[in-house]
């Protein structure tokens, strides 16, 4: 296949891209030691992981930065405002769970 190699997904065909970088040692020894670990079916698998959750991380500081920012501009006034609707959120849905 040119481009990609298939890989089976749940539900789904994903296309995966062959690609050769160098590596130190330590790295290559990490990365077998994590297969042979997690019984990972390729170091190619380890590494698509560690970059998912490190992809994951970006995302979630990308959206906290966000939030904050969002909140951090709020006037005094639309922060008071927040607090309120949050306050009622609280006392009406008493027997929600929280994170």
């Amino acid at each position: 296949m040119i481009g990609g190699m298939p890989t089976r997904t749940i539900g789904k065909l994903e296309r995966k891209a062959k690609k050769s970088y160098t590596l130190s040692p330590e790295s290559v020894a990490f990365l077998e030691a994590m297969r042979k670990k997690q019984r990972a079916a390729s170091v190619s698998a380890v590494l698509d992981e560690i970059l998912r959750g490190v992809r994951r991380e970006h995302e979630l500081a990308s959206i906290e930065r966000a939030v904050a920012d969002y909140y951090g501009s709020l006037s005094t006034e639309d922060a008071a405002d927040q607090v309120e609707w949050g306050e009622f959120a609280l006392h009406e849905f008493p027997n929600e769970e929280r994170a």
